[in-house]
């Protein structure tokens, strides 16, 4: 179909749930398929419109490679995407829930380290000491880099984190972590503390649009104004 409109909406959680409801709202009531594990969906009398449920950072790459025409995800996977794919992409519109902080935390017995100028100095003192970098354990390497690069603070090496980023000071596999938090409680939860200064971005959820579709979806976009 040469009009079609691909959709991409999060394949899980409250980051689904409020997806659906966004366009829900709107009118355009979205009918989930009951087979293919429930990747598929359409919208109630558009048939013009298809609906594939993706893992959020996944939406992101579709929509800079063009399979996707219009995605919901969240403003911290855009940002840490490189910059080619972010040149293809445009934020459509911020939307009100998904809302999360990206910080550094670090282990609530370094009461000497309050904000990033004390951890520069940790991280000198880590070199002379250990001959080794400051290991800051995260899932967001180009937006930590850019951040701590932005500060001032050189003495550190990246760890990539497949998990539970906040285990990662207590099983020895890195002193310090940046991970994306709501409330903070899982943080605390594991002995972490946000520093003073350490927010490196505010995320929420937005309506991305693939760039170069952008003429083609000007009506539908009008029609989600509200």
């Amino acid at each position: 179909m040469k009009d079609l409109i691909t959709i991409g909406l999060p394949s899980k959680g409250r980051l689904k749930e409020k997806s659906i409801s966004f366009f829900n709202d709107r009118g355009l009531k979205i009918i989930q398929s009951e087979k293919e594990r429930n990747y598929f969906g359409t919208i109630e009398n558009k048939p013009n419109f298809k609906i594939i449920f993706l893992h959020a950072k996944e939406i992101i790459q579709r929509l800079g490679d063009g399979t996707l025409d219009i995605g919901v995800s969240g403003l911290d996977l855009l940002k840490e995407s490189d910059l080619n794919l972010q040149s293809k992409i445009n934020i459509q519109k911020k939307l009100d829930y998904g809302n999360a902080n990206l910080v550094i935390a670090v282990p609530d017995d370094w009461i000497d380290v309050q904000t990033i100028a004390d951890l520069e100095e940790i991280s000198f003192d880590i070199r002379s000491k250990r001959n080794t970098r400051l290991r800051v354990a995260t899932k967001y390497p180009n937006l930590t880099n850019d951040f701590l690069i932005s500060k001032g603070v050189t003495q550190y090496k990246l760890i990539p984190s497949l998990g539970a980023t906040e285990t990662y000071p207590f099983i020895g596999s890195s002193e310090i972590i940046t991970d994306i938090t709501s409330t903070g409680k899982t943080l605390a939860d594991n002995n972490l503390r946000v520093l003073k200064d350490g927010l490196i971005l505010s995320s929420r959820a937005c309506l991305f649009i693939a760039k170069k579709k952008a003429a083609k979806l000007q009506p539908f976009l009008k029609s989600l104004g509200r």
